[in-house]
């Protein structure tokens, strides 16, 4: 039988070769570890992209939403993906980056009453909506449901304003914040800035993989 290939090349090799650059002794961490992410969009898509190029070895997705072209100033789809569920336009372009890992997509809302369940198979949980309210409600159930499991959010990422206000906190164990704390959504939102703090929650969440859990 014929050893499996990837563009040509033995499969071993690419997958060594990818992680060949990876901190010292993190990819078995990395590769064990299931993190959920509750929102597709411009904090979601970059959260995921950076996970999943290291090689967090099992993502979940979660998002209600399908792209729009208005997504596409500063979340990771294409305009062929125009009308795609975003759960499932962002699975194919993970895929292209990294075909290693194991990936779910569940397109729905949630909500208290099912945030037991979609959150049960996850080690850490990723904020990662535009709205406050829905925000609120996942810290609520999440500590309601999951009070052990750490929970990354994302808050203040709008404008143009300052990187360096773009900051992670830790404000209560298992909770770590990341964002400027201040700006809204109603002022814009663009690539840079969702980027930096969509990469705040991406390191920490790293972090929590490999057992650091100071800021």
């Amino acid at each position: 039988m014929q050893n499996p290939e990837i563009q040509g090349l033995p499969f071993e090799t690419v997958y060594q070769e990818m992680k060949a650059r990876n901190v010292q002794d993190s990819t078995d961490q990395l590769a064990a570890a299931h993190v959920t992410i509750a929102g597709a969009g411009g904090l979601g898509s970059n959260i995921a992209i950076a996970l999943t190029r290291i090689g967090v070895g099992h993502l979940t997705l979660i998002d209600f939403d399908v792209v729009e072209l208005s997504n596409l100033n500063r979340q990771q789809f294409k305009l062929s993906q125009i009308g795609v569920p975003k759960v499932i336009a962002l699975k194919q372009n993970l895929q292209e980056f990294n075909p290693f890992i194991e990936i779910k997509t569940v397109q729905t809302k949630i909500e208290h009453d099912n945030v037991a369940a979609l959150f049960a198979e996850a080690d850490i949980i990723c904020e990662a909506f535009d709205d406050p309210a829905a925000k609120a409600m996942l810290l609520d159930a999440a500590t309601e449901f999951y009070p052990d499991k750490p929970i990354v959010m994302g808050t203040g990422m709008a404008g143009v304003h300052s990187s360096n206000t773009v900051v992670t906190k830790h404000p209560r164990p298992n909770l770590y914040i990341a964002g400027d704390g201040t700006s809204v959504g109603t002022e814009g939102l663009m690539a840079p800035r969702v980027m930096i703090a969509a990469g705040h929650e991406a390191n920490m969440i790293v972090r929590l993989i490999l057992g650091k859990t100071d800021i």
